[in-house]
């Protein structure tokens, strides 16, 4: 069965740092473009940022542009968000999503709490 499952969130202050990672089976993940997606309390859906299938090509949205950076390794089935100088309105659940023609994966997503 395909699977997405997201870890490392967690509660951490401002400034600080925090790795998010997603764990993929079930699908051949090195033909699949991924993104990360969030979800503040009580709003909708935020796209985050975008990596293509071979890792060569990322996209972030301006809210995390120079702060955040998306990585994969194909060999471990395995994609990344390296969170940097966090701020409190990062604080959101965070989904990674698996993208290929005719085909659109979610997790289950993982809490991100930013706070002193």
């Amino acid at each position: 069965q395909v699977q997405l499952v997201e870890s490392g969130g967690g509660l951490v202050q401002p400034g600080g740092s925090l790795r998010l990672s997603c764990a993929a089976s079930g699908f051949t993940f090195s033909s699949y473009a991924m993104s990360w997606v969030r979800q503040a309390p009580g709003k909708g859906l935020e796209w985050v940022s975008d990596i293509n299938s071979g890792g060569g090509s990322t996209y972030y949205a301006d809210s995390v542009k120079g702060r955040f950076t998306i990585s994969r390794d194909n060999a471990k089935n395995t994609l990344y968000l390296q969170m940097n100088s966090l701020k409190p309105e990062d604080t959101a659940v965070y989904y990674c999503r698996g993208i290929r023609v005719g085909y659109d994966y979610w997790g289950q997503g993982t809490q991100v709490t930013v706070s002193s």
